[in-house]
């Protein structure tokens, strides 16, 4: 039971951690957002967001998915405690993201003419792609000092590296777009990327990983299975901005621009402000299902305990957006974004579902089963997809949010019996039993916005809401003894 809480309290404790370096970057981006909106325009926006977009796709085509495939690695290897089997896995995996990285940055130099071509109609960014090639190799340099601090779950360094790296990237650019305007752009990419390496680089040298030689077949054997993940990773985001973008397409030929705005808008808050928990979760769940993964026993357990707080830390947060989506929509848009109420409302039901199906679909990964991960992740985009369009053929935004919910709801039954056909998986009886009562909660609040008046809504909602914080605090606290850190934080 001891050992239950420690890792109820570790999930808590990471992510507690993230979620507020995610924040924190939020604002960041929202801060940097707006001081290009002042200073460069919407011209300076659009270039920016091109030159951006475009060799992000360049990397997500060259960097093998080294980012994500890589720390399932050097997380089993950090569990066995072997030192040397550590320092192996560490020294291939520097190889390959060098390797990577170079390639990324070839591949830019060579097509710079063409990319320029092609995102801007004329060969007048040719030099722009030229200097920003530089910026793949330092930003996989930079994401292979994060896989290491995450793989060996040095969290506090990572929090500590992102972090700084938002503010230095802030702090680098402001003046670079105050004095040279649009010819300030590549440059200020240029040396944010310098900047972000460099604190990464400092705090990934801080963990002790001792030294050893390898030879190149050393280097096939163990990096076969990274890059073959990998690969797999990257060509499933491919087909998920390939999805996002055929959709967006459609959106926009049979509704029009101002509807890929709002749908884009809504779906904004759904992955970006709720999203983050998952993002703050993933960080510490990953490298650790990935030493335990080999056990298909211990497995199921830290499955069900993280969906378990993915749930309690979520649901009442979701029925405060089924609540009071009207003025949160408000709040961080404008009353012009109010036709998304209806989406959102959907969608946070559907993201009782996600959270459940996330911590699922991790064994994947953490298996290492690529093909199957893969095809796992194809057939839910390829539904997902034609759900999207006929729900905007049928009910337009709302139909959205309804093909959200739809599709989750699809994908965690699709997980479900893979995980349990594959690898036993089972739901505890105590997950169940509060997913359960915390989904009937969030669907009170759902009728409850689309039948009673205001204001009585705001009334019954809030009711509703404490009782599902209150449910959500009595068990984390019956997980891991909240009220008795609270005094040892108190004497302290």
């Amino acid at each position: 039971m001891s050992e239950d809480k420690t890792s109820y309290k570790q999930i808590v404790k990471a992510t507690s951690l993230f979620g507020g370096v995610q924040v924190f970057n939020i604002l960041i981006a929202i801060i940097r957002s707006k001081v290009v909106a002042v200073l460069l325009g919407p011209a300076g926006m659009g270039i920016a967001g091109l030159l951006t977009s475009t060799t992000g796709l360049v990397s997500m085509l060259t960097n093998f998915g080294l980012g994500t495939s890589a720390i399932k690695d050097i997380a089993a290897a950090n569990s066995t405690g072997n030192r040397l089997r550590i320092a192996k896995i560490v020294a291939v995996f520097r190889r390959l993201v060098w390797a990577t990285g170079l390639l990324g940055a070839i591949v830019t130099l060579v097509l710079s003419p063409w990319l320029s071509q092609l995102t801007f109609g004329n060969k007048d960014y040719t030099l722009a792609f030229v200097w920003l090639s530089i910026t793949l190799l330092f930003k996989q340099l930079t994401s292979g000092q994060n896989v290491l601090l995450q793989g060996m779950r040095k969290l506090q360094y990572l929090a500590k590296a992102n972090m700084l790296g938002a503010v230095a990237g802030l702090v680098v650019s402001v003046p670079m777009y105050y004095y040279w305007r649009l010819e300030g752009i590549v440059p200020a990419l240029l040396i944010t990327a310098v900047f972000t390496l460099a604190i990464a680089w400092y705090y990934a040298r801080k963990v002790t990983i001792p030294t050893t030689s390898i030879t190149l077949q050393d280097t096939v054997i163990e990096g076969k299975e990274m890059l073959k993940m990998g690969f797999m990773l990257s060509m499933s985001g491919l087909i998920t901005m390939g999805a996002s973008y055929l959709i967006r397409i459609y959106i926009s030929n049979t509704g029009g621009l101002d509807d890929v705005g709002l749908y884009t808008a809504g779906f904004a808050i759904i992955g970006t402000y709720v999203g983050l928990v998952f993002s703050a979760m993933g960080t510490d769940f990953y490298p650790r299902l990935s030493g335990v993964a080999h056990n298909n026993a211990k497995a199921t357990t830290l499955i069900n305990q993280q969906a378990e707080v993915g749930l309690l830390i979520l649901a009442p947060i979701l029925t405060v957006f089924l609540i009071f989506i009207n003025w949160i929509v408000i709040l961080l848009y404008s009353t012009k974004f109010t036709p998304i109420n209806g989406m959102v409302h959907w969608a946070a039901l559907g993201m009782y579902f996600k959270v459940v199906s996330w911590a699922i679909a991790f064994i994947l990964l953490a298996k290492g089963v690529s093909k199957l991960f893969f095809w796992n992740e194809l057939i839910f985009n390829i539904y997902t997809l034609g759900l999207n369009i006929l729900g905007y053929y049928w009910k337009g935004l709302d139909g959205l949010g309804i093909s959200f919910m739809v599709s989750y709801l699809l994908y965690l039954v699709q997980v479900y019996f893979l995980a349990k056909h594959q690898y036993q998986f089972i739901f505890s009886k105590a997950f169940k039993q509060l997913f359960a009562i915390q989904f009937i909660l969030g669907l009170a609040c759902f009728l409850t916005i689309k039948l009673i008046p205001t204001p009585w809504v705001y009334i019954v909602g809030t009711v509703i809401i404490a009782i599902s914080s209150w449910i959500s605090f009595k068990e984390l606290d019956k997980r891991m003894d909240i009220k008795e850190m609270i005094k040892k934080f108190r004497k302290k």
